[in-house]
């Protein structure tokens, strides 16, 4: 099962409502699955600072006096916003990786959920509702993001588990369907360097899609090799810091449906999804087409 739903905002205007678009297509998502839930946001930059978004099982000691811990490590300044079980720290953009390997360092039972200029990703375990609720998706704002309601099938229930998962600067990426060559290609791609945190398969498709494109692929380039070298059934929507791209196996049996307006462009794994988007009822609707990529940035 699973549900995935993706908006990518062509009218700034919208940009206020995205956090409450974007949760409103989620929860009615919510009964292809209710174990675990997550969202990504992509918002302005300045061009000065970068973020991560961290997560912790026990946040109240793991975040108290960590900016101050970092901004010591790093020699820099560094601010922490935290909402509930995960916070974002603002970093100097060129503080980045050091940043990222000092959080290892000092903190090493906190997860970097997401890195980057632009996104923000929060996941937990629970109903789409109560995990949208507890990090106050409905009232941030943005360009684009995407989301997913979870039904475990290849791995524990877990915070780790969940969608979207990040494994490259202001990348994530959301799945429904399953891989049946996820083990050989996760060996293939530690040796490439990319490491892991879970079994989830979802997150091998992740990462295939970064190792790809730190060879000089760009997405779209990197999903059309996706078809041929991930086996199994898969409708993939993939965020990058400029916009969103969606494709399905050859086969794809797994639903799909695309909207498009002059204000944006949405998906749904089922139309009810989208139903309460403004103009849906002027939209054009459609399937995506088998081992066909989709893709839309600024």
């Amino acid at each position: 099962m699973c549900g995935i739903v993706g908006l990518f905002l062509k009218d700034r205007s919208l940009e206020p409502q995205l956090g409450s678009l974007l949760s409103s297509m989620l929860v009615t998502m919510t009964d292809r699955g209710p174990d675990s839930a997550g969202i990504a946001i992509y918002g302005d930059t300045d061009h000065r600072h970068a973020k991560l978004t961290i997560q912790s099982a026990n946040p109240k000691a793991d975040f108290a006096g960590l900016a101050g811990e970092l901004q010591g490590a790093l020699d820099a300044p560094v601010s922490i916003e935290v909402k509930s079980t995960h916070a974002v720290l603002l970093l100097p953009r060129d503080k980045l990786d050091e940043g990222r390997a000092a959080i290892t360092r000092l903190r090493p039972d906190v997860r970097v959920m997401s890195s980057g200029d632009a996104i923000e990703i929060y996941k937990e375990v629970g109903l789409p509702k109560d995990v949208l609720s507890r990090f106050a998706v409905a009232g941030m704002s943005g360009t684009h993001g995407i989301g997913h309601t979870r039904m475990a099938t290849e791995s524990a229930v877990t915070t780790l588990g969940a969608h979207p998962f990040s494994t490259g600067s202001d990348q994530c990426l959301v799945h429904n369907g399953s891989l049946s060559n996820h083990n050989n290609l996760r060996r293939e791609l530690r040796h490439q360097g990319m490491s892991f945190e879970t079994e989830n398969d979802t997150e091998v498709a992740a990462a295939y899609l970064t190792a790809e494109m730190a060879k000089g692929k760009n997405l779209g380039q990197a999903l059309e090799g996706a078809v041929d070298d991930l086996d199994g059934f898969f409708t993939f929507v993939v965020g990058t810091k400029s916009g969103f791209g969606v494709v399905r196996d050859a086969i794809a049996c797994k639903p799909a449906i695309l909207a498009e307006t002059d204000r944006y462009v949405a998906f749904g794994s089922e139309y009810r999804a989208l139903v309460s988007l403004p103009g849906i009822d002027t939209a054009r609707i459609w399937e995506p087409e088998p081992a066909t990529v989709y893709f839309w940035e600024r």
